[in-house]
């Protein structure tokens, strides 16, 4: 009888008894870190996608240069700007809104040098809405006047009338002794497309009624409109939403813009 002859072992199989090879510890963790800076990369880049949509095409922050809204804003206040209004969101009276200077109202004053990084800190955070560092060349106003509208200041009482109806506006500030809510008279004939706006601390603003001589007028196209100011967002002990005052408009009625 033949008898099988013995197999030799496979070189390609370590013995039964052999010991598992050792796991590289430093090549496990340097792709643990990678891994952690591939999501952390990624984390960042969608939270900056989504700020920057967010601030294209929603809301965007503002800061307040001077004190023409005082006592409702004041110089330093940073302000949450919605901007669906007005292409999404209709304007009304009373609105608080932020629009680019419509040429003219603001004097030109050179753009002071920045260190490097801090010029590089303030784009990033424009970029996501945190910061505006073109606040200088917008202004802040409240909505007086909707096209159609007839504003006229002041009569015997020191009121300013929109159609004929007279107002209580109790966000305006005057200085002490001051009656009436404007230092001077004025009239005016909002035109289509357009607005007109003061400032609520009256006998410190450079609003409508001092940009006559502007080639718009005084008036605030619609397409230089930026958005409503909803809310102030700092400091905290300032936080608030901004109330636009309806019960204040409410026997003025609709605007009736007049026919070209």
């Amino acid at each position: 009888m033949t008898e099988n002859a013995a197999q030799p072992p496979d070189a390609a199989s370590p013995p039964a008894d052999a010991p598992a090879q050792p796991v590289d510890a430093r090549a496990s963790r340097r792709r643990s870190v990678l891994l952690f800076l591939r999501d952390v990369v990624i984390i960042v880049g969608v939270a900056l996608l989504i700020s920057f949509l967010i601030k294209t095409f929603l809301i965007r922050s503002f800061y307040i240069p001077s004190d023409s809204m005082m006592n409702t804003l004041v110089q330093n206040d940073r302000i949450i700007v919605n901007q669906l209004v007005p292409e999404t969101v209709p304007l009304e009276r009373g609105d608080v809104v932020v629009f680019r200077d419509p040429g003219g109202w603001l004097a030109s004053t050179p753009e002071p040098p920045q260190p490097p990084l801090q010029a590089a800190l303030d784009w990033v955070g424009s970029v996501i809405g945190i910061s505006a560092p073109d606040s200088d060349e917008h202004l802040v106003k409240r909505v007086i006047g909707l096209p159609g509208d007839r504003v006229v200041c002041c009569n015997d009482l020191g009121q300013l009338s929109i159609n004929g109806v007279p107002l209580d506006e109790p966000y305006v500030r005057l200085p002490a002794g001051a009656t009436a809510v404007s230092a001077d008279d004025f009239q005016a004939q909002v035109p289509e497309d357009a607005l007109w706006v003061m400032g609520d601390n009256r006998y410190d603003s450079s609003d409508s009624r001092y940009n006559r001589s502007t080639f718009t007028e005084g008036f605030v196209p619609f397409d230089d409109v930026v958005g409503r100011a909803v809310v102030i967002s700092w400091p905290i002990e300032r936080w608030s939403w901004l109330d636009n005052y309806p019960f204040v408009f409410d026997g003025v009625g609709a605007a009736q813009v007049p026919a070209d």
